[in-house]
């Protein structure tokens, strides 16, 4: 007869819970999440470097009308969105986004093979892929602040990006592969095709939330399920919550950060033809991503658990100053190509799943209505008003890289302030949930725990 008890774990479980703080019955959720972020990731990956090589055939001044144009086209298609979630089953909800933008992609495939001179198509396929770019990983992590607690997000939110970064650093291997070979029009076939294949993998995770994951908020079937509300419930519930707004600020910071790096990237690559800044960006984004994978699975986890979360949102924005005013006093091209691989994957690795933790706190409705004005209106917002006043700080006044790079290190110390000052608005948000008067509280006063309005 057998001496373990029906509870304890064989060793390989132990090693992996020791090593990653993932619990027994959470592993195959975080092993199909993992997954479905790696292909999704992967796919983008392919496709950014034909839209960021696009760019530099424009000038400052269009990129940041594209910029502007961007913003509306995110402002429209998040108000889609929100009609979609209030009226869609939703099961489906998640799975049709995806099929959505794989069909679309196939779509610029065949135009591009169609059209003589796709001028104006390769600016709608810039438009359309900076869109994606926040929009499939909004939606993917509406999903999981829905199908794991606060607790569990906290230990397994940088596992799961981990996923994001393996996907990020397989998308520019094949990107540079078929750049040199075939050219980097195949890239959105081929992106479009492997986006399908997390569909079955969405349901079945679905499924495990309810049996294994025991999340107590689950109480009815999804199958059946509208979240139902007003298709614009999430601009409101943003102009109405500190908290919302409090991330938006965050968000805003950091695309002033990013569109000062992008800029001078963009700049720097105009020497090259098309396929060879493909190419190269593929490679940059190789190395950054290989670093986001070390991030990800070794120190987002424990840096949100054991030292807090103002210190971990503060964490980048605080390196991100020290790094600009380095580059400030010495603004030469290889110390920005080492603040490019710093920025992105401090953010991909830490910034991105400790923000995305904060979402864990809203209600339902909130995730799927009230994070896209978040994510995608506001961070294009942040792209929009940060393009026009990079060109015209650069193209007008003519200011050169070391005087933006020290006005970037101020605007990273005031991000690096926010980002403390929301870690400590999430933890008191957390500490007021777990107490059992809030929700009796909530119930006298006639009030459902599950209604946005409380998130305020």
């Amino acid at each position: 007869m057998s001496n373990s008890s029906p509870n304890q774990q064989s060793p390989l479980a132990a090693l992996i819970s020791s090593a990653t703080l993932i619990e027994k019955k959470e592993l195959k959720s975080v092993v199909l999440s993992f997954l479905v972020v790696f292909i999704l990731m992967a796919a983008y990956y392919m496709l950014r470097p034909v839209r960021d090589a696009m760019a530099s055939d424009w000038s400052n001044t269009e990129i940041s009308v594209l910029w502007n144009i961007q913003f509306f086209l995110s402002l429209a298609v998040v108000a889609l969105y929100g009609a979609a979630v209030s009226r869609v089953r939703f099961k489906l909800l998640v799975p049709a986004v995806y099929s959505f933008f794989a069909l679309s992609f196939i779509g610029f495939y065949l135009g591009g093979s169609l059209i003589a001179d796709p001028i104006l198509l390769d600016k709608g396929f810039y438009l359309w892929v900076s869109l994606f770019s926040l929009f499939h990983l909004s939606v993917f992590w509406s999903f999981m602040a829905d199908l794991f607690d606060k607790s569990q997000a906290q230990r397994l939110f940088g596992i799961i990006t981990v996923g994001a970064s393996a996907g990020a650093i397989v998308g520019p291997l094949i990107a540079s592969a078929v750049a040199q070979t075939i050219g980097a029009g195949v890239l959105m076939l081929v992106a479009a095709l492997i986006m399908l294949i997390p569909l079955p993998i969405i349901f079945y995770l679905q499924y495990l939330k309810r049996v294994e994951l025991e999340n107590e908020q689950v109480t009815i079937d999804p199958s059946t399920l509208r979240i139902g509300g007003s298709p614009l419930a999430g601009f409101k519930e943003f102009f109405s919550s500190p908290f919302l707004i409090g991330i938006a600020a965050f968000i805003l910071l950091y695309t002033a950060i990013s569109s000062f790096v992008y800029f001078e990237q963009t700049n720097l690559l105009r020497v090259f033809d098309r396929d060879q800044r493909t190419e190269i960006l593929a490679n940059l984004a190789l190395v950054v991503n290989i670093l986001t994978f070390v991030l990800g699975l070794f120190a987002t986890s424990r840096l949100a658990t054991r030292l807090g979360m103002p210190f971990t949102l503060a964490l980048v924005p605080a390196f991100m100053c020290a790094a600009l005013l380095i580059l400030a006093f010495a603004p030469l091209l290889s110390i920005l190509l080492l603040l490019q691989v710093a920025r992105q994957a401090g953010n991909y690795g830490v910034t991105r799943p400790a923000r995305e933790m904060l979402f864990t706190s809203l209600s339902r409705e909130s995730r799927f209505k009230a994070k896209p004005v978040v994510d995608v209106v506001i961070y294009r917002g942040g792209d929009a008003v940060w393009s026009s006043v990079f060109a015209l700080l650069t193209d007008g006044v003519d200011f050169g890289m070391a005087v933006m790079a020290a006005i970037g290190a101020g605007i990273a110390a005031v991000w690096a302030a926010t980002g403390a000052a929301l870690g400590a608005m999430f933890d008191k948000r957390s500490t007021l949930a777990a107490r059992p008067e809030a929700t009796l509280e909530g119930a006298a006063s006639g009030l459902n725990p599950n209604q946005p309005g409380l998130n305020s």
